[in-house]
């Protein structure tokens, strides 16, 4: 048996099967595009964009693989919370429905933030943790996170979250502000190899107990820029800044809380903020999804749903 994913996220379209273990088998997403110089998209382009593209990911998954299905599993929101919503999790939501009729198998219904945990507990130690804390580092989430989990079912409470940019719209500010193109993720990381020795600093960190807030960073980078600072030094100072912030985030959590750390979302890619956050806390567990699985995909909602069915 196989079990399909769906997850319509603000950037991107996804797709993905997952066997009766819960064991990826097939993944495939697409970007939604962004103008050059523009900092992300409307609700109602990126609406279009999952249109356009999920015929394209029906078209490229085998034919012998859907006779397999026996659940179709779809992120509906953000995350699990009553008032947690976004227009575009509606495009998946809509294929996701006409999937399973047609097939007639069941449709699982899940949240972003929940694929994103299933996703990093799908290798290594990671897979063992039922109860830890989890950091979700996005464009669209940063949280701290006291979580449950059993048979692909997640109980989370907040424990620190941002005040005003996620980390993720921290990183792409920035970045498109350096010339970057958007998502500026990746690129901003090989830019910050460049930086000279001491840039790390060069940006503060602004962390009230267990919150944090990035607005305040991105007006000191942009500042470094106006006064001509190298752009690989401000690349650097950013992902400098980021991993101060988590570092007091973590020790300030509850006693107890921060023993396992997962980290997921698209930040949580980056090489430098994993070796930095290794550094710095050493007496945590620490635990990253691959870098393929932190970035937004559908490989935890598929194994959400074959766990759920299995159970």
């Amino acid at each position: 048996m196989l079990f399909l994913g769906i997850d319509t996220s603000a950037y991107t379209t996804s797709a993905a099967l997952a066997d009766e273990k819960g064991r990826p088998v097939w993944d495939e997403r697409l970007l939604l595009p962004v103008k050059p110089g523009e900092r992300g998209l409307m609700q109602s382009e990126a609406f279009f964009w999952h249109g356009r593209h999920l015929p394209v990911l029906w078209r490229s998954l085998p034919r012998e693989m859907w006779r397999r299905i026996a659940a179709v599993g779809v992120s509906t929101k953000p995350r699990s919370a009553p008032d947690s919503y976004m227009p575009v999790f509606t495009a998946g939501y809509g294929a996701a429905v006409a999937i399973a009729a047609a097939l007639g198998v069941p449709l699982i219904e899940t949240s972003h933030q929940e694929g994103h945990l299933a996703a990093g507990l799908c290798a290594g130690a990671a897979a063992a943790l039922t109860d830890f804390c989890a950091v979700h580092l996005s464009g669209g989430t940063t949280e701290m996170l006291k979580v449950r989990h059993e048979a692909g079912n997640f109980t989370t409470e907040i424990i620190g979250r941002t005040e005003d940019l996620h980390a993720g719209q921290f990183v792409d500010r920035v970045g498109v502000a350096l010339g970057l193109p958007f998502p500026a993720g990746a690129e901003l990381e090989r830019l910050a190899r460049d930086a000279v020795p001491g840039a790390a600093a060069l940006i503060p960190a602004a962390v009230k107990g267990c919150n944090v807030s990035f607005s305040g960073p991105e007006t000191a980078a942009r500042r470094l820029l106006l006064a001509g600072r190298p752009p690989a030094d401000i690349a650097l100072a950013t992902e400098a800044c980021i991993a101060r912030s988590l570092t007091k985030m973590l020790r300030r959590a509850p006693a107890g809380i921060a023993a396992d750390v997962l980290f997921v979302g698209g930040v949580a890619a980056n090489a430098y903020l994993r070796a930095e956050l290794q550094r710095r806390l050493p007496g945590s567990r620490l635990h990253w999804a691959p870098p393929e699985l932190s970035r937004d995909n559908a490989v935890g909602v598929a194994v959400i749903a074959a766990r759920r069915r299995a159970a």
